[in-house]
Order: C-alpha cells, then structure tokens, then sequence
C-alpha cells in the first residue's frame, strides 16, 4: 500500500475552521476519521444514518459530507442525488474515496482523502495479510510494504489470499498489534473474504455463516422488529445483540441484558417488570425493572427458553401492548422497548412439546439470526486466535503461537465454540509465564468451563 503524504494547503485555508460532517452507522469508521480530521484542524460533525445527517446539514454549515458506503435508514444513492441538489456547494465525498453524482471538487478533497485512507488503514474490523515477511517484521509498521486491505476495496469483492503453503509468514494486523502466525502449521486453507466490507466490526470472521449474520443484522437493525437469535453456547449470541442495538436509531438509550437462566424463578418476574416497597419479603424499597431500565433502547433476553411458561404470559402481554405493571402495583406504565431475544435450545421444538408457549414464540421470532458453532466455520480459526490475543495484549505483554499449538487448536473440536477457544488462550497465556510464544504445551482444553 501505497504512502499518502499529508497536503500542503496555503496558510489562509490552514487557519479557516472547517467543518466536516461524517455519516455512517460504524461508531467505529466515525471515531477513526475524526481524530484524523481533527487533527489536520477539521472540525467534525458526526451522524449515524441519512436522517441525521440531514437534520445536521440544515443547521451546520459544512464544506464537505464523508459518507459511508450503506446507510441504515435512507437509499445511499437517492440521498447522495438529492443532498447534491440541495447543497450543491459542498463536497460530498463516499467512503470509496470517490464524488458522489458528480460532484464538484472542493478545495480540501485531498485533506478528506488522506483522512479517509489512514481511517481505512486503521481499521480494526479488517486483517491484512503481507508475503515473505519474517519474525523481524513484528516491530514494523504494519501499514507500510505490500499489504491488501480489505477496507480500501469497497466497490469490489477483495483478491484472493495465495494458498497458505506459499507464505512463509501470515501477519494479521489487529488493533494496531501486527501478530504472525506461521504458515506451516497444520491449517485448513484460509480463502479470501467475500465482500469483506460488509463484516461487522463484532462479527470475527469471513466464512459464509458469519458474513450471513452481518447482512441480517444491517437488514434489521433500523427496525423494531423483535429479533430471535438462535446459537450453541458460547457462539457469540450477546455480541450479535449488541451489534443490533449499535446500528439501530436505539442506539444512544440503553442496552439492557438479563440472563433469565441465571436468576432465581421467584426473583425473575420482579427483577423484569420491577416491583413496589413492601411487595414481597425482603422489598425495603420499590425499584423500576429491567424492562423499564431499557425504555427508548434495547431489552435483550439471553435464555429465553428457560423463562418459566407462568412468566411468559406476561412477558407476551408486554409484547402486545407495551404496558407492564410492577409487582405490588395496579398502575399499568407504557415502556417502549425493542427486544431481542437469544437462546441455544429449539423454541420451535418446545412449543410443539408444551415447553414454550407458541404464541409468545411467534412474537419475538419475527426475524431469526443463527450463530453458528465454531466446528462450522474452523477457517477463522487463525483470526479468532488473534482477536483474543490482541485484547489479551492491551492488558499484558502480547504473545503468540508457534506451529505446534496452532495444530492442536485446529485439530479441537470445540464443544464451547467461541468462548472454549477465548478461555483456552487466555489459561495458555498464563502457563506461558514471561515467554512470548505460546506452544502445544499449555494449550489445555481440560479445565475449560463453558
């Protein structure tokens, strides 16, 4: 990849304060190309969707509009047409670094150009893999040299990766940590991403059923349709869950998450709906519930299938009429809440055993998102790996794995998906002590908890 050098603009242009409004549904893409444009003396305005981004333009005056690729509430391309009609003189720019419905060149363009690359390049929902690179290559600069960058190619679907037996290191650059993984481990073939663009930052990997998640997520996620998402334990229910509040015009309310598996029958209706002083043993003092936590945001139920039938009534009463009433409490309160719902059982299977009421089933299976096991997509394996061992890093030396270790992670099968796997390496970074390299020896998958 290429250098870019920043532009040298005339002195006057330096010193004016520009404003530069950012449109995308990515907080992350956002966070990334602002402190860039800060930093070349922009000041940036930042929406989440087309909508905003509108009621931003009427009351900013701008220079210039970065948009994402997709937006989650408007048609990219009928907003770019009329926003070009309706402010003609500013310099509306997309994500792929190209005008938009012909618009004009600004004076700046080559300033939003850098910014746009460097975001591009920093991106951590992306890995970048670099041929003929050795160990000594850890301490470089993971943006320089022949790199591929998904990100940079968001028109197209990204080349292929050459088969892994032509590389003799593979580095995946990962929150700015450049980590190696060595080529001769024993690994099933790593394919090229498809459409890797389209990958959601909480979504970790490029098989077809991770990619499928991202796509139903961006399809839903602007609605208030009740979202079920079915998956064995530990596959990453809760992260698809808060991706859906993240992208959704919810997403500056709360994010409220209650496991119904792990609070007590006699507790659960209160700890829901919330409950008055003196309503039961105990009840010093009255207190909203979980449900009227979440108003104007998001409610997630993990483990839904183990909510008890007689509470399940009134949580479909809930979802029929958006009213709820405290324990202890006559007065109905209206709460506007979007639920999403996860679990790892069949409901469809318990509705037809007795074990889940059908008709609650139906109502917060309007739209259904499967997390798949890690037995189902083992090609990610190496970017799993590297995923946890850069968060692991932030907290304490970064470490990796050498060949041995890397054979018998594959050669698992993974009976705890995603989580068994995030657990494995952070107990092997512990037996690894002060070593940097993590080896078959304390990979141990015999005291994993699920």
């Amino acid at each position: 990849m290429a250098t870019v050098s920043i532009p040298t603009l005339p002195l006057a242009n330096r010193i004016h304060q520009r404003t530069v409004l950012v449109a995308s549904a990515d907080r992350n893409f956002r966070q990334r190309l602002s402190e860039t444009l800060t930093g070349l003396r922009w000041q940036v305005r930042e929406a989440d969707g087309g909508a905003q981004a509108w009621a931003e333009a009427e009351v900013t005056p701008l220079e210039a509009v970065i948009v994402d690729s997709w937006l989650p509430d408007l048609d990219l391309a009928e907003f770019l047409g009329d926003f070009r009609i309706n402010y003609p003189e500013v310099d509306l720019v997309t994500a792929s670094g190209s005008s938009a419905q012909e618009s004009p060149r600004g004076p700046y363009r080559q300033e939003l150009l850098y910014a746009l690359r460097r975001s591009q390049d920093n991106d951590t929902a992306i890995w970048n893999a670099a041929p003929a690179l050795n160990k000594t290559s850890l301490s470089a600069d993971p943006t320089q040299g022949n790199l591929w960058s998904t990100a940079s190619i968001p028109s197209q679907a990204p080349p292929a990766f050459p088969p892994q037996s032509v590389l003799p290191d593979v580095i995946y650059s990962h929150a700015g940590l450049p980590l190696i993984i060595p080529a001769e481990a024993e690994l099933p073939a790593i394919s090229g991403p498809q459409a890797a663009f389209e990958r959601l930052p909480e979504i970790i990997g490029y098989a077809p059923c991770m990619l499928e998640i991202s796509r139903r997520v961006r399809l839903v996620a602007q609605r208030s349709t009740p979202v079920l998402i079915e998956g064995p334990t530990g596959s990453g229910k809760e992260l698809v869950a808060e991706a859906l509040h993240r992208l959704s015009a919810r997403s500056r309310n709360p994010f409220v998450a209650i496991n119904c598996a792990a609070i007590p029958e006699a507790l659960l209706e209160a700890e829901l709906f919330g409950h008055t002083r003196g309503a039961f043993t105990g009840a010093v003092q009255g207190r909203i519930g979980r449900i009227e936590a979440a108003d104007g945001g998001t409610l997630f139920l993990d483990e839904i299938g183990e909510m008890p039938l007689a509470l399940q009534s009134k949580l479909l009463r809930f979802v029929e009429c958006g009213e709820l009433q405290r324990v202890g409490d006559n007065e109905k309160v209206k709460v506007d809440v979007r639920i999403v719902a996860a679990t790892h059982q069949a409901l469809a299977q318990q509705t037809q055993d007795g074990g889940f009421r059908a008709d609650l089933y139906y109502r917060l299976a309007v739209f259904l998102i499967r997390t798949p096991s890690l037995a189902e997509h083992t090609d990610d394996l190496p970017l799993l790996v590297n995923h946890f061992l850069a968060q692991m890093g932030r907290a304490a030396p970064i470490k990796r794995v050498d060949p041995s270790a890397l054979a018998k992670l594959a050669a698992h099968d993974w009976p705890g998906n995603v989580r068994e796997l995030e657990h494995v390496l952070e107990r092997a970074a512990i037996l690894a002590g002060e070593e940097a390299v993590i080896t078959a020896r304390e990979i141990d998958f015999g005291l994993t908890v699920n």
